[in-house]
């Protein structure tokens, strides 16, 4: 069984986002765990918390080494990604030496009522992940423009072609992980 955090990168009670997060999870091939990574709890990051890392932020971690890899489906919000993300992944990144993202596997996906849907924010991250030495999933992109309509009432995806690109994307971000999840031998 392979276990994949997914994280939300807008924290609005009406994200779009989760809307896509959810219907991933819910088009992913059998064999799979789904967990959210929650942090809207953390404080903003400051290097003065090193020293003595608040609870949250080492629930944070935790949360983060549980899984195998993650899926971050985000928002786009002045061209990059949100604060809250980016301070999520500040947490993540410290104290020096304890990377939570160093050779986690990553699928990256977004969705926009724009019609970029969230290219920009996705190039922000893969630099930022890129730096935390996460293997980024390359393909398929998923820079969704995001259409009430393409999604029931009860969350379910309702057109054809959106549920073929979440599957494909959902099916490649298991293989992603599965590739890159290291082996363990007890001894």
């Amino acid at each position: 069984m392979v276990r994949i955090g997914y994280i939300v990168g807008s924290l609005s009670s009406r994200s779009i986002n989760r809307v896509v997060a959810h219907a991933i999870t819910r088009l992913a091939p059998p064999g799979v765990e789904f967990v959210e990574l929650e942090y809207s709890q953390l404080p903003v990051y400051t290097p003065d918390a090193d020293s003595d890392y608040p609870a949250v932020a080492r629930q944070w971690k935790a949360d983060l080494a549980s899984v195998d890899g993650v899926i971050i489906v985000t928002a786009e919000y002045l061209r990059s990604i949100p604060g809250a993300l980016k301070n999520a992944l500040d947490w993540s990144s410290r104290p020096w030496g304890t990377n939570s993202f160093d050779g986690k596997p990553v699928a990256i996906a977004g969705v926009s009522p724009g019609s970029i849907g969230t290219a920009a924010a996705q190039q922000h991250l893969r630099a930022i992940l890129g730096h935390m030495n996460a293997p980024t999933l390359g393909q398929p992109e998923v820079f969704l423009r995001f259409n009430a309509t393409d999604f029931g009432p009860d969350g379910r995806v309702a057109n054809p072609a959106t549920e073929k690109l979440l599957s494909r994307f959902a099916e490649a971000a298991v293989a992603h992980v599965r590739l890159h999840t290291p082996v363990t031998v007890d001894a």
